[in-house]
């Protein structure tokens, strides 16, 4: 394992465990499901998107992709000659955006629906969610993203630091976390907090065309799918998809399978 690759494990573990122990302390919903019975699905298909992609795809990782798009000094920036600060805005910012459209098709298009509503069939949003995306879902991501940071000729710190934060605030916006609202207004400026993205999570389908923003929280407000809270209320709103919320839902095999069904 190469050394980003370790530091962006330790990074990612770190934050997982702040936000476990944040909702532990500060909980915003109670679920009827203890951890024990969701945990372990959501951490195995995990593990099994990790190994899958280090074991069959080792190449198919951004970071790695920037350093050979470097090498060969391919893309556009690393044709002009620009500073390198804002070369890290750009990097961060297009591939932010880039991240929005892609979630935003992955619930417009039939075909890539199928293979995402795995995410939203978790009935209890909270910080292992943001770990549950079908293997399939995982490998085109991987692939658009590296398409773009080649394209882009995307620096490789720049990449390592997006990476970092997808993973990080991605953890972060599904937290069952109850945070003070004054604060959470504020952050919400900037980015997506717990509050607005678990309006996506909703079971209403007109409640799951909004709120598609990982990281920055500007892209939804800019392009019309912002919705500030959820029609509900945060605990009168039922999660999930009412498809599958009666079904066992937690087991590695039945998501591996979900898309086929």
């Amino acid at each position: 394992m190469t050394q980003d690759a370790l530091l962006r494990l330790f990074i990612t573990l770190l934050i997982f465990a702040v936000i476990a122990a944040a909702e532990t302390c500060f909980a915003k919903r109670q679920f009827s499901q203890k951890k024990r019975q969701r945990w372990p699905g959501n951490l195995s298909l995990a593990l099994f998107n990790g190994l899958l992609v280090r074991m069959l795809l080792p190449w198919l990782v951004p970071v790695l992709v920037a350093q050979q798009a470097a090498l060969l000094q391919f893309g556009l920036l690393n044709i002009w000659a620009l500073p390198f600060w804002l070369e890290m805005l750009i990097t961060v910012v297009l591939l932010d955006l880039l991240v929005y459209w892609q979630h935003r098709l992955f619930h417009r298009i039939p075909l890539l629906w199928r293979l995402h509503r795995l995410h939203h069939t978790d009935g209890h949003v909270d910080v292992t969610t943001a770990l549950r995306f079908h293997p399939l879902e995982i490998v085109l991501s991987l692939i658009v993203k590296s398409l773009a940071v080649c394209l882009l000729g995307a620096p490789v710190i720049a990449v390592l630091l997006f990476e970092v934060l997808l993973n990080g605030l991605a953890m972060f916006n599904h937290g069952n976390i109850k945070l003070p609202i004054n604060i959470d207004r504020r952050l919400r400026k900037v980015i997506v907090t717990p509050d607005m993205h678990r309006v996506h999570h909703s079971v209403l389908a007109e409640e799951q065309r909004h709120n598609f923003g990982f990281n920055l929280s500007c892209w939804d407000r800019l392009l019309g799918s912002y919705q500030a809270q959820p029609r509900g209320g945060h605990q009168g709103m039922c999660l999930g998809l009412n498809e599958t919320n009666q079904q066992q839902t937690g087991s590695l095999l039945w998501m591996l399978k979900q898309p086929f069904k």
